[in-house]
C-alpha cells in the first residue's frame, strides 16, 4: 500500500519512514506543502500530513486539494499543536485521524493500520433510498432531486453508520468507537459536530436525538 507522509521535520520524518517501510507500506516522504500538493491527485491509499509546515502551503490547503480530486482518501492529521479546534477543523475537512505530537511511532502504525483496515473493506454495490435521497454506497455519492450532495469523508460514515442500523439507539460513545475507530482518543463532542453537520446538508435526514444519551435513526 502506497503512502504519501508531508512533514518538514527532518529527523522525524526519516524515522516514521523506516517503521513505516518496516511494516511494508510503499512510503514517500515531502518536505514541503509545495511539493506534495502537486502530487493530490496520485492514487495512494494514505496520507499523513502536518498541519504546520514552513512556507505558504499547509496541512489544510493539501488535504482539501486532495478532497476535490480523490474525496475518498484516507488522511491521518499530525500537529505540534494539541488543539481541539485543529482536530475538528481536520475532521470537518474530512481526515480521519488526528495524531498530537510527539507521539509514538507506533502508535501512528497502529492507526494508519486501522483506517487502512477500515478502506479495504468490501463496500456494499448497492444503491438505496431514504426519503427522496438515493444514495450510491459503492460510489458514495447522493443525488437528492437529481442534485448531488457533496459530504466529507466522515460525514458518508456517520451516514452510513446510521443507515446500517436504523432504530437504534445508540451513546455517542458506541458511535465514536464504530465511526472513527478503537484508536481515536478526543472529546466525542465531534459527533454532536459531524451530526449538525450532517443534518445541515441532509435536512430530510431523521435522526432523533435522545436527550442524556445519544442518537437514533428514525
Amino acid at each position: 500500500m502506497r503512502i504519501y507522509y508531508v512533514e518538514d521535520e527532518k529527523n522525524l520524518s526519516e524515522i516514521i519512514r523506516k517503521y513505516l517501510v518496516r511494516e511494508g507500506f510503499d512510503v514517500t516522504v515531502f518536505k514541503d506543502g509545495e511539493t506534495a500538493i502537486k502530487y493530490a491527485d496520485d492514487p495512494v491509499d494514505l496520507w499523513i500530513l502536518d498541519i504546520m509546515l514552513e512556507g505558504d502551503i499547509n496541512g489544510y490547503d493539501i488535504i482539501k486539494k486532495v478532497k476535490e480530486v480523490r474525496p475518498d482518501a484516507a488522511v491521518i492529521f499530525t500537529s505540534a499543536r494539541d488543539q481541539d479546534l485543529d482536530k475538528i477543523i481536520g475532521l470537518e475537512l474530512g481526515s480521519d485521524d488526528y495524531l498530537a505530537k510527539p507521539y509514538s511511532p507506533k502508535e501512528l502504525i497502529l492507526r494508519v493500520k486501522a483506517i487502512l483496515r477500515r478502506q479495504s473493506k468490501t463496500q456494499i454495490t448497492e444503491t438505496i433510498q431514504y426519503n427522496d435521497y438515493d444514495i450510491n454506497l459503492t460510489k458514495r455519492e447522493i443525488k437528492f432531486q437529481n442534485e448531488m450532495i457533496e459530504l466529507t469523508n466522515k460525514e458518508f460514515e456517520l451516514l452510513l453508520f446510521f443507515l446500517k442500523n436504523p432504530n437504534t439507539a445508540f451513546e455517542r460513545e458506541a458511535i465514536l468507537k464504530k465511526v472513527w475507530g478503537d484508536n481515536y482518543y478526543g472529546s466525542d463532542r465531534v459527533v454532536d459536530d459531524l451530526l449538525r453537520r450532517l443534518r445541515h446538508k441532509m435536512p430530510l435526514l431523521k435522526i432523533e436525538t435522545i436527550y442524556g444519551y445519544g442518537y437514533r435513526l428514525l
